[in-house]
């Protein structure tokens, strides 16, 4: 089947090649952030209304300011008139939402509006065509892409099933759940080296900034750590753990999994060691990872937040007497005003490139919501245009809202700013302008999250990729995390994409005998 040109917009040949595999099969389309995802979704999605007289599509995306962006790309792209191009939100009453659904030639929404109002009888899939799942890699456990996709293939007449994403996750095992959960025949993956994509790619440098670990904070972290041994030595010892240096992944499923006996009614004064062991070493790793990776102010946040609080675990951690030594050293530390090496070097980086083009746009990523603060403070205390990028807390009615958030995006296209300091919420497919550079405040372990963050530059031109990391600390160790997952995963997809042609071409030939 030939595509058609949309508005003057010309699909490049590998949009082309995996829009044709799209229109076949469910299919599950990994590229690299910019590289125009959305268009693939366009493009099958005027396929099937035309193919499918009288149907319906829906893009369902994770946040509202995302689906907001499809709807842009929709009425940009593609004839369709604007009122039949509907947005659906949970701000909008159930009751209309039923008569916007029946209206729509395309509809878009958030997944859990489209759980609820399936849930509720507002809305049946029967007439969709297709539909896209952006951000597809969330397709895990109780997300509601899960639920939607089952329904949509229970339902719909005619139905066709597009994932999107930059990384679809780093084991076998993620992967194969997302296929299943979306019902994925074909998978299309190209990255950076391909020949097809290598003309569109734009340069992304890399640099790698060293600090040391101060040595007032090693002596926190020894504290730290003898209390820590005490517990991962218990637990060890009892043959709950099988080795000295658990992960937070293993410690948090022990957790999980003595948490459920005691629900199932096991009556075991162990279990109870177990919950509360894990416990503590979760609380302490965490307390770790703020010291090496964010700084003394966080910690001392977390600190007080422990001694507020009126669980058992908590009482016991603060009344311990090395975690009252550190606690006390974190304040002294904190009363000098001592700050993280990395605030340090991340404000000499900002400053001499804001010197060097008055006009440059960076990206600065961090975890924290404290160091998002703490940072901003610093560039703006050193006359450097900055503002926040971060989600709103529910339960403190804090954060910006969605509005906002989509305002201070305008804003920094328009040059208001030069930095944006951000939270997870400015990695997720967010149509951020054109940025020179993105700085990690810290490395994460993940290879999704670090795909998509080292993705907000090099979108239009050539950018680069700054790693702040302290030596021999979890942000080495979460660095190398990421890039072996990152590269494991292609491997996966790969593999997988090239036992779905050697099947079909072996059909072919069993066909042609």
């Amino acid at each position: 089947m030939e595509l058609k040109l949309l508005r003057g917009i010309e699909p490049r040949e590998y949009q082309k090649s995996i829009a044709e595999t799209a229109l076949k099969n469910n299919t599950l389309v990994v590229l690299p952030t910019g590289m125009g995802k959305t268009l693939i979704s366009v493009l099958v999605g005027i396929e099937r209304l035309e193919k499918c007289p009288g149907s319906q599509i829906m893009i369902t995306a994770p946040t509202r300011p995302l689906n907001a962006q499809h709807k842009k790309s929709f009425e940009r792209l593609t004839s369709i008139s604007s009122e039949e191009i509907i947005l659906i939100t949970g701000k909008i009453n159930p009751v209309e939402r039923e008569q916007l659904y029946k209206k729509g030639r395309v509809i878009v929404s958030t997944p859990q509006c489209i759980e609820n109002d399936l849930k509720n009888g507002k809305l049946n899939l029967e007439n969709f065509s297709f539909i896209t799942f952006d951000e597809c890699h969330r397709t895990v456990k109780d997300y509601a892409y899960t639920y939607v996709a089952k329904k949509y293939m229970e339902q719909a007449k005619w139905p066709l099933i597009l994932g999107l994403t930059a990384s679809p996750g780093g084991s076998y095992e993620k992967i194969e759940t997302i296929r299943e959960n979306l019902f994925i025949e074909s998978v299309e993956i190209r990255t950076e080296s391909d020949g097809d994509v290598r003309p569109y790619v734009k340069d992304v440098e890399k640099d790698w900034v060293y600090v040391d670990f101060p040595e007032e904070f090693k002596k926190i972290k020894v504290l730290l750590e003898e209390s820590l041994k005490e517990d991962i030595y218990w637990l060890r010892e009892h043959h709950y753990i099988q080795t000295y240096k658990p992960s937070k992944k293993i410690l948090l499923a022990l957790q999980n999994r003595a948490a459920a006996r005691l629900t199932e009614g096991a009556k075991s004064y162990a279990l109870m060691w177990v919950m509360m062991k894990t416990a503590e070493a979760i609380k302490i790793e965490h307390a770790i990872e703020l010291l090496e990776t964010q700084g003394i102010n966080p910690l001392k946040e977390y600190f007080e937040k422990l001694s507020h609080s009126n669980k058992r675990t908590d009482k016991k951690l603060m009344n311990d007497p090395r975690i009252r030594e550190a606690i006390d050293s974190v304040k002294e530390l904190y009363e000098k005003g001592v700050e993280h090496p990395k605030l340090i070097k991340l404000e000499s980086i900002v400053k001499e490139l804001v010197k060097e083009n008055p006009q440059v746009k960076i990206i600065v990523f961090a975890n924290f919501r404290s160091t998002v603060d703490k940072i901003t403070q610093l560039l703006r205390e050193n006359n450097v245009n900055s503002e926040i990028l971060i989600g709103q807390a529910a339960r403190e009615r804090s954060g910006l809202t969605q509005e906002q958030q989509i305002e201070n995006l305008k804003r920094f296209a328009r040059n208001e700013f030069n930095v944006l300091v951000g939270t997870s919420i400015s990695e997720e497919g967010l149509s951020i302008p054109a940025v020179d550079y993105v700085i990690f405040y810290e490395s994460v372990p993940s290879e999704i999250r670090t795909i998509q963050r080292r993705g907000r530059t090099g979108r239009t031109a050539a950018g680069k990729a700054i790693f702040l990391i302290t030596k021999d600390t979890m942000d080495e160790a979460y660095y190398w995390a990421a890039f072996h997952k990152e590269r494991k995963m292609k491997g996966i997809l790969y593999d997988m994409k090239n036992r779905k042609l050697k099947k079909e071409k072996k059909d072919l030939m069993d066909w042609a005998k």
